[in-house]
């Protein structure tokens, strides 16, 4: 699974770095992902990341 974030839409509230913070990271003003190819343990966390954003930022391939 591979997993990367809209900059456009992302607000920066940080949910899924409280969620996953192995992949998940904040930047100035928004959300960044420290790992594009998601390990096989954490796929659960970056999906409930992604279930959980308020503004579907979070894009899962």
């Amino acid at each position: 699974m591979k997993v990367r974030i809209d900059e456009d839409l992302c607000t920066g509230c940080g949910l899924c770095v409280d969620i996953c913070p192995e992949v998940f990271e904040m930047g100035e003003t928004v959300s960044k992902v420290k790992l594009e190819n998601v390990p096989l343990e954490l796929e659960e966390k970056v999906k409930e990341a992604s279930e959980s954003c308020p503004v579907e930022a979070i894009i899962i391939e």
